[in-house]
């Protein structure tokens, strides 16, 4: 086992990434390749899990368009990754947010996570 370990941290280079986790809002760009043409696609959703660890590890956002929820699973090692941005933190109980997906309207909200500044006077 820590062989494999050893092999996948040699061989996988990760790229920077921000810290998120379930329930915040991301903007992530991924690179499309159409024929011979090349583009940049911006997904910005929910996330609703966070799966895996090391060079296996996933995570799954979920947005709506035309009121149609459309989820989508991204590799973190995929070298489709332009970048991901941090758009807003959510404040939720659950490490896998499933409960979203019957949810329509205003409760399918999520609070956002407040940051706490200190005043130095």
């Amino acid at each position: 086992m820590d062989k494999i370990k050893q092999l996948e941290k040699e061989y996988a280079p990760l790229k920077e990434m921000p810290s998120f986790k379930a329930g915040d809002t991301i903007t992530v760009h991924y690179r499309i390749i159409e024929g011979n043409k090349e583009r940049i696609q911006q997904f910005q959703g929910v996330v609703i899990q966070c799966k895996g660890s090391g060079s296996t590890a996933t995570f799954t956002v979920r947005k709506m368009s035309n009121n149609i929820g459309v989820e989508r699973i991204f590799p973190v090692a995929s070298p489709f990754i332009e970048k991901v941005e941090v758009n807003k933190h959510g404040q939720v109980r659950r490490a896998r947010i499933f409960y979203l997906r019957d949810r329509r309207g205003k409760s399918a909200r999520i609070k956002e996570k407040r940051q706490n500044v200190s005043d130095n006077k």
